[in-house]
């Protein structure tokens, strides 16, 4: 029985990623695919944990051998998802999300239309640019970039199954739980896992 693959999209500074590893620690059976990318790491980022840390070169390489289920260029670096890390767990039954661009969501879907999508929207443009400046991670150049690339990102908004906006963190986390618990209800998803029920009651 394959599984459910979900995407999950969103500009930086969103909190798509707190909101993914909440929903992560209180959802079993989805497991989230770590991505490669070509940049360095960034203080606290732990190789195999927040990405595969690899060259631009080896990314090249992989890329050129059809390893990526989907890659992207992203704010200047490359991106991309490992078959390996999505592949066998879907047809093993796992639930697996990605989180990634919109870019690379496209090509996911290209290549799974059922796919479950959703963007997570910040709440307005100024908080938005306070949350990038919170972090403190990135230098004021990166900052404006990030904020330009933005509007390029939620410009693309409209082709998901689904919108949450993080506003208050609690609500969005609830409503991406009732997206993927939903989804695991769906007809697609239960017309494979209980056939044999049904079956059995019409027999």
């Amino acid at each position: 029985m394959p599984g459910s693959l979900f995407i999950v999209a969103a500009p930086s500074g969103s909190g798509k990623s707190t909101l993914v590893n909440a929903l992560l620690a209180q959802e079993p059976g989805i497991s989230l695919s770590i991505s490669y990318t070509s940049r360095g790491p960034r203080p606290g980022e732990e190789d195999g944990v927040h990405y595969h840390f690899v060259s631009r070169e080896r990314f090249e390489e992989m890329a050129g051998e059809g390893d990526f289920f989907e890659y992207a260029i992203v704010h200047g670096d490359l991106k991309g998802t490992a078959r390996q890390s999505v592949e066998p767990l879907l047809a093993a039954g796992q639930d697996v999300l990605l989180e990634i661009d919109y870019q690379g969501a496209q090509r996911v879907r290209a290549q799974v239309p059922a796919a479950v999508s959703i963007f997570i929207l910040p709440p307005s443009r100024a908080e938005l640019e306070r949350r990038l400046r919170t972090r403190a991670k990135d230098s004021e150049a990166t900052i404006l970039r990030r904020l330009a690339d933005s509007r390029k990102e939620i410009a693309h908004a409209w082709e998901f199954d689904y919108i949450v906006v993080n506003e208050q963190f609690e609500t969005a986390l609830a409503q991406l739980g009732t997206i993927v618990r939903a989804t695991r209800l769906h007809r697609r998803v239960q017309q494979q896992r209980l056939k044999g029920l049904v079956d059995a009651l019409l027999a």
